[in-house]
């Protein structure tokens, strides 16, 4: 199975569908559309635990925030502050993600030891009751 890297906590705010649009500065590659991806979970900068899969995340499509008050306005779905890094900025464009099914599991399973930077292939799950 493919798998997509998400820093913690908003891999964790994905999961718990709290959070049902993920932001990046690039629209969601065609290929994924409609696959079902490995939740890759990453610690970021303070983080104290290894890359684990978390789940599994389903986007639906990819759209552009045509300006900050819309994406301000969509504030409810994604969840970042104004004051994040990784919020709204004048000089990069900012796409949401629809996510549209997650599956949480039990356990976290380990992530590959080869890991694309965003992206990632050979993700190994566990069969899972509930998974799809």
């Amino acid at each position: 199975m493919n798998g997509i890297n998400i820093q913690y906590p908003w891999s964790r705010m994905l999961i718990d569908e709290e959070k049902c649009v993920e932001t990046r500065t690039y629209p969601l590659p065609e290929k994924y559309e409609g696959e079902e991806l490995a939740v890759i979970e990453t610690p970021g900068k303070g983080g104290k635990f290894k890359a684990r899969i978390i789940g599994t995340i389903t986007f639906s499509h990819s759209f552009k925030y045509p300006n900050e008050s819309t994406w301000k306005d969509d504030y409810n779905r994604h969840l970042v502050p104004e004051d994040s890094s990784f919020g709204w900025k004048e000089d990069k464009d900012k796409y949401g993600w629809v996510v549209s099914r997650v599956v949480k599991f039990d356990d976290y399973c380990a992530a590959p030891q080869k890991r694309g930077i965003i992206f990632s292939s050979n993700c190994e799950l566990p069969i899972a009751s509930g998974a799809a």
